[in-house]
């Protein structure tokens, strides 16, 4: 531990403290706000849910989240960051006092490094992609008035603010982030979400591109971590570090390893280009009306629900990890494709039958 970084982890580790006591009442918020930022909570509530009504800014949003979140990880694994709920036991900061007594939640011990932050990184970049987007199509209307506009403005950009600051709040309240961890995760979502709106080929890239795409950052990832270990440096040294400090064994999920996220973006960036380039993707855009996009919505929530009550068995890594993989790779694949093809199929049958 460098004693220089010390100086920051102590005053953050005092932070989680005072906020666990000062905001004890708030805490079911907190809790709540952590799953805001969840970005895979974006995949599988932000994403299916808004498709049907703008892909393009849809498309952008899946996006900002795989690949805001695989530069998390590669942070993660260049700045080594500690975690508050193990620091405070290993550390010599408290050589001369006693160590805080900070408690720990089912959501505080995650798996790997802690900066940046991978919950306020994906929500301030997933929720900046959404606000500037809804401003660059609002604002492009002639008969939207000047006051209108400033009253747009201010109040996409204050919800924005407030979503950032309640969800900085939850990761430092539950002991899993220091507070420099957050900021930098917020400013670095920011970022990735403006490069992206920038960029005008996501739009039109071919299958061939988000094979390439993924198939270079899986390699990076991959080959970053085995060169690491070729030369002595661990990449998984914190799973040690939560399996040693959580007080529950069972809060240390797999899912939170870099691995099980690096797995995640691959699949869902690749069948994301895979569900755009089907056949069932075409054919169902050729009829889109209301009440498809209402059928598809009700259809996406039932069966992401669905998804979601699906937990991969733990006993098995390899296992864990490929059908984490399928679990996210299905998503998007049934969002884009299949459940907007079998809508349009369903809905056809009764003209067809009067014909």
């Amino acid at each position: 531990m460098h004693p220089a970084m010390d100086k920051m982890h102590g005053p953050g580790a005092r932070c989680s403290k005072e906020l666990q006591v000062d905001v004890k009442d708030g805490q079911g918020s907190l809790l709540l706000s952590s799953f805001v930022g969840d970005r895979w909570s974006n995949l599988f509530i932000i994403f299916p849910s808004c498709f049907q009504l703008h892909e393009a800014v849809d498309l952008k949003l899946l996006w900002v989240t795989a690949i805001g979140d695989w530069l998390n990880l590669v942070f993660k694994w260049i700045l080594f960051g500690e975690r508050p709920y193990w620091w405070v036991h290993e550390t010599p900061y408290y050589s001369n006092t006693s160590v805080p007594h900070i408690e720990q939640f089912p959501m505080t011990c995650e798996t790997g490094p802690g900066s940046p932050s991978g919950h306020a990184m994906g929500a301030a970049g997933v929720y900046y992609a959404m606000v500037t987007s809804i401003l660059t199509i609002m604002l492009s209307r002639k008969t939207t008035a000047t006051t209108n506009r400033l009253y747009l403005r201010g109040t996409l950009w204050t919800l924005f603010w407030t979503v950032q600051i309640c969800v900085c709040l939850s990761r430092v309240f539950l002991a899993a982030h220091f507070p420099h961890q957050v900021i930098a995760g917020v400013i670095s979502g920011m970022i990735v979400a403006e490069v992206f709106n920038r960029q005008r080929w996501i739009y039109y890239a071919s299958l061939q591109r988000y094979f390439n795409i993924t198939l270079f950052l899986l390699a990076f990832a991959v080959g970053f971590y085995v060169l690491l270990k070729a030369v002595g440096v661990d990449l998984l040294w914190t799973l040690e570090k939560a399996q040693t400090w959580c007080v529950n064994p069972a809060w240390v999920h797999l899912d939170t390893t870099p691995f099980a996220s690096l797995l995640r973006n691959m699949g869902t960036l690749f069948c994301l280009g895979l569900g755009l380039h089907s056949p069932l993707y075409t054919e169902s855009k050729k009829s889109s009306n209301a009440i498809d996009i209402i059928t598809c919505f009700i259809a996406f929530l039932l069966l992401l629900h669905l998804f979601d009550s699906i937990k991969p068995p733990t006993h098995t890594d390899a296992l864990f990890y490929l059908l984490s993989f399928c679990k996210s790779a299905t998503v998007p694949l049934v969002t884009v494709s299949i459940i907007p093809y079998c809508v349009s199929g369903a809905m056809s049958l009764p003209s067809k039958k009067h014909l």
